[in-house]
């Protein structure tokens, strides 16, 4: 930035201030969206792997226990499943899991309408602040006095540097909203990936534990007595 925008900083131009807001607001929610988006893959794998084993030897609640333990937002998906499980028809379930997952889709796209909004707006901010001082600097000259570059020049120049701040402003939100825009729609995607996995393997568990995930360990116990029953006969 050089010495002319700290100028006209100091002198308190508000349109360039408002551009100095933007840039900030637009950083702040890269920040944001980084943060909310790291290791967001990662960790969903990881807690579909170890559901996916839970669900292939039958330990229907030992898969919901890591979902309640797990940190990543594809448990709350998980989760709708689990507790659909044996509650309705088959596709209701599978529905209800959908929507969940599309819930938190749409999540990774929060405040994202903060970028383009700013990408779309900052050059007319920018704009407006140079109509407005070149308003002022044709202002400032009397009626019938001879107009030269040597006097129009300066001014002029300093106010299309708040159009040129307003255009940098706009392509760094672009830059930002096309980034995490595009992260996140491959993130969709890998969620969809492993939400069809997840029903396929629930469709799949042993029938004595998709009803209450403690099933088979029932069956178990309930054999065991019987043969008691019999050795004491």
């Amino acid at each position: 930035m050089d010495s002319s925008t700290w100028d006209h900083l100091r002198q308190g131009d508000p349109v360039l201030w408002v551009l100095v807001a933007c840039s900030v607001v637009a950083v702040a929610v890269a920040i944001e969206r980084a943060i909310v988006q790291w290791q967001f893959t990662t960790r969903a794998r990881a807690l579909a792997d170890a559901v996916s084993r839970c669900l292939n030897r039958g330990a229907v609640s030992e898969g919901r226990s890591a979902c309640e333990r797990s940190p990543s937002p594809l448990a709350d998906v998980f989760l709708v499943g689990y507790e659909r499980l044996g509650r309705g028809r088959r596709e209701h379930l599978g529905s209800a899991v959908h929507r969940e997952r599309l819930r938190v889709a749409g999540e990774l796209r929060s405040r994202l309408w903060m970028l383009a909004t700013i990408g779309a707006t900052a050059p007319f901010i920018g704009l407006l602040g140079t109509v407005e001082g070149i308003r002022s600097a044709m202002g400032g000259f009397r009626s019938g006095e001879v107009v030269t570059m040597d006097r129009v020049g300066p001014p002029v120049s300093e106010a299309l540097i708040v159009t040129g701040a307003g255009i940098v402003v706009a392509v760094l939100a672009m830059v930002l909203y096309n980034y995490f825009n595009q992260r996140a729609g491959r993130i969709g995607t890998e969620l969809k990936l492993l939400t069809d996995e997840f029903l396929e393997s629930l469709a799949e568990a042993p029938p004595e534990s998709t009803s209450t995930g403690d099933g088979a360990t029932s069956a178990k116990a309930t054999g065991k007595d019987k043969a008691d029953g019999r050795q004491a006969a």
